[in-house]
């Protein structure tokens, strides 16, 4: 044997020997952390049938590496919920009774009586009384946002929030790393000049600092002095200014809440900055006493790839299994784990109506090609699906029994339920829940003869695309 094709071959043989040691490091790993079998499964034949890139994509990718650098804000003046209590004023015989119950078990959070709660339809609807309620803001102003433009719609906002932060008011911004721009960011640029308090969400140039890749703080939440709030889906872009006409519109749904409430919404803004920066905010001016301001019960869900991991998802399949007449879902995103496209699916065949309404075109081809085939289970179970024509609908609301509701961040698909950070709100108001029905029109209906007219190579499009549903 030569000198050279010695040297190649201890190459190759110290080539093999990285590759089984990174490949079975992945297998430990995934075995140790990862509960879900088809994931799991996954990325060991991924380790082991890629050398090399396998353990690469799997430590970008597959790790969580979220961990809170602090613990929950935690006040004396708020008591842990208690699980009896949290339905403790509900009628015995409600069905949602359950539900309630199951909620505040999940989230240690009691449900808040006597809110008011208002449905804000496209920025044309939000904006302008966001940006009042910014401009009337006495002591402090809390706004996160995914995405955060800095174009004709995202201006007057860094024009109202630098003014508020010259008069003395205690300003705190926070954007995501990725959906607010990962390369450059011109709200963080202009509010960081401008002096005011601002933070980019998990962002780091750095990849082994920042799983930039898969995890991203999703939740939309304005609250002002600690009594008024707003959260839902709507995100800060000309795109969702119908008026200004922009080239791709998108239309969505956001909602002003008052009431005692708004301190879990507080909460949760609190809980993200303290993540982001590391900077406790305090009671004084955030967290005031705050009166009631309706009727409408609410509590605030969080979720997220830490402490808070499938709640919005286990809140879901709750609320579907206490139905007893009817299940609505709007959503720009209809790919949902397993389990919620089973339920959905057994309620139907139990005799509920359930109605799925989506965008006819989303803004993401692949999912849209990956969610007919849940959609044909689900038709095929009696489920009613609806499309809505463009613009684009971007609104996330459940309703159960006309009663019940869930509105929020989180869109039906796994990044959401599973890898986002989200905020939804359950609300228990009949008028609300019709009101927010009414948010969205039924248009088309899809059916199973629409599905069976797709070409082979369609659904092999389709079927193919639905494989990539963990990192979708």
């Amino acid at each position: 044997m030569t000198l050279t094709a010695e040297l190649a071959w201890l190459i190759g043989e110290a080539a093999a020997t990285m590759h089984i040691a990174i490949a079975g490091a992945v297998t430990v790993h995934v075995l140790l952390y990862k509960r879900n079998v088809g994931a799991a499964v996954s990325w060991i034949g991924i380790a082991w049938l890629s050398p090399f890139l396998g353990g690469l994509l799997y430590a970008i990718m597959g790790i969580n590496r979220v961990k809170r650098r602090a613990k929950r804000l935690l006040r004396a003046r708020v008591q842990p919920a208690i699980a009896e209590a949290a339905s403790a004023d509900m009628a015995p015989d409600d069905p949602l009774a359950p539900l309630e119950f199951a909620v505040g078990r999940l989230t240690g959070l009691p449900r808040e009586l006597g809110n008011k709660v208002e449905v804000l339809r496209n920025g044309d609807e939000a904006y302008p009384r966001m940006l009042a309620e910014i401009g009337r803001a006495e002591k402090t102003i809390g706004l996160e946002s995914y995405i955060f433009r800095a174009d004709a719609a995202g201006e007057p906002f860094h024009q109202a929030l630098i003014e508020a932060q010259r008069r003395g008011v205690q300003v705190r911004v926070l954007i995501d790393g990725v959906g607010g721009g990962y390369f450059w960011s011109g709200t963080y640029r202009r509010l960081s000049q401008a002096g005011v308090p601002v933070a980019r969400f998990l962002h780091s140039y750095f990849p082994w600092r920042m799983p930039f890749v898969n995890l991203r703080n999703h939740r939309k939440v304005l609250v002002i002095d600690g009594r008024i709030g707003f959260t839902g889906g709507l995100n800060i872009g000309a795109e969702n200014v119908q008026s200004f006409g922009p080239p791709h519109p998108v239309r969505d749904t956001h909602f002003r809440i008052e009431g005692p409430v708004v301190e879990q919404l507080a909460d949760a803004f609190a809980d993200d900055w303290l993540f982001a920066t590391g900077e406790h905010l305090p009671d004084d001016g955030w967290f005031p006493p705050i009166d009631k301001a309706g009727s409408v019960a609410a509590r605030v869900v969080t979720s997220g790839p830490d402490e808070d991991n499938e709640r919005i998802e286990f809140v879901a399949l709750h609320a579907i299994s206490c139905a007893r007449k009817s299940i609505r879902v709007v959503t720009p995103y209809f790919l949902p784990p397993e389990q919620l496209t089973m339920a959905l699916g057994l309620a139907a065949m139990r005799g509920i109506e359930v109605d799925l309404v989506l965008p006819e075109r989303g803004n993401h081809a692949i999912l849209d090609w990956a969610r007919r085939v849940p959609l044909r289970l689900l038709i095929e179970a009696g489920c009613r699906v609806w499309l809505l024509p463009p613009p684009f609908e971007h609104s996330k609301l459940m309703t159960v029994d006309d009663s019940w509701s869930m509105v929020g961040s989180a869109n039906w698909d796994t990044r959401s339920f599973r890898l986002n950070f989200e905020l939804n709100v359950e609300l228990h108001d009949t008028g609300f829940a019709h009101e927010i029905a009414e948010a969205t029109r039924i248009c088309r209906r899809l059916t199973l003869t629409e599905l069976d007219a797709d070409p082979l190579p369609i659904r092999l499009r389709s079927s193919a695309a639905r494989l990539l549903q963990p990192y979708l």
